[in-house]
């Protein structure tokens, strides 16, 4: 951990730092690496890196454990032309995997290794990369909705996709679960605002603060909206494990199925076989 002199904490000199301290999980999909490198550097405009010829590439910070020193470095990787540069940053000591990512990418600003990418002449995007994350957002169908339905599916729950929980407000979940009225949100990290990974835009700031703020806003007044319905909402970050946010899930879900219905006299519940 970083003290207050830019001093790294040698608590890890004696044993191996914790896994999560820098492995990822396994069977990631490439689209949910990089979104885990755009949190990390605080958006996908913040990862780019200036090469010769006036050309740029997206860079990503790697996370190397040295055995022999129990230490962590951080290393600045990109492609350029078949080669995979990179550049030493400094070593890191955080708790989790995600604030030494953080901590890569605060090191490559400071080092000043990285650039923004030009702006795109006649849009009203401020770069390139700005305009290509808006282009390539989904409203639905995200890696972590997918992994978070597949885990859901095998555990043998059924669910609709992307629909209202009440059909009078205007407002889709992502997974629904209309007979224990359970509607789960899987937010992304930026678009929502996470406490953990959201950074401010560099660019443009008074407008992406308002566009934020509103999500969130909006996100409170569906919670509220729904519970006066009767329904229980489920917010889950787009970086949380997939198995721990499914659990999350199953658990509310399988609480309805043993809770006893208001109007039965025996108390017996309204799911449960009798």
């Amino acid at each position: 951990m970083t003290g207050g002199d830019g001093r790294i904490d040698r608590a890890w000199a004696d044993s191996l730092p914790p896994e999560r301290a820098w492995k990822g999980l396994k069977g990631r999909s490439r689209r949910a690496v990089a979104a885990e490198q755009d949190r990390a550097a605080g958006g996908l405009d913040r990862r780019w890196v200036d090469l010769d010829g006036g050309r740029q590439a997206r860079a990503s910070v790697e996370l190397k454990l040295l055995p022999k020193t129990r230490r962590l470095r951080a290393y600045l990787r990109w492609s350029d032309r078949g080669r995979s540069p990179s550049r030493y940053l400094g070593e890191v000591g955080e708790a989790s995997r995600a604030l030494n990512l953080a901590e890569g990418w605060r090191l490559a600003r400071e080092k000043g290794l990285l650039a923004p990418p030009a702006p795109v002449p006649g849009s009203w995007a401020k770069s390139r990369s700005v305009r290509m994350s808006m282009q390539g957002n989904k409203g639905r169908d995200t890696e972590p909705e997918r992994q978070l339905r597949s885990i859901l599916f095998r555990s043998g729950l059924r669910y609709r996709v992307n629909t209202r929980p009440l059909e009078k407000l205007r407002r889709t979940a992502d997974v629904v679960f209309p007979g224990a009225r359970i509607a789960v949100f899987v937010d992304g990290c930026y678009w929502h605002g996470c406490p953990e990974h959201y950074r401010p835009a560099r660019e443009n700031q008074q407008f992406w603060r308002t566009k934020i703020d509103g999500n969130k806003a909006r996100d409170t007044e569906t919670d509220q909206l729904l519970a006066e319905g009767g329904w229980q909402s489920i917010r889950v970050w787009e970086h949380e494990e997939p198995h721990t946010a499914a659990l999350r899930v199953i658990a509310a879900v399988r609480a309805t199925r043993v809770r006893p219905h208001k109007n039965s006299p025996s108390g017996r519940s309204r799911h449960a076989p009798p």
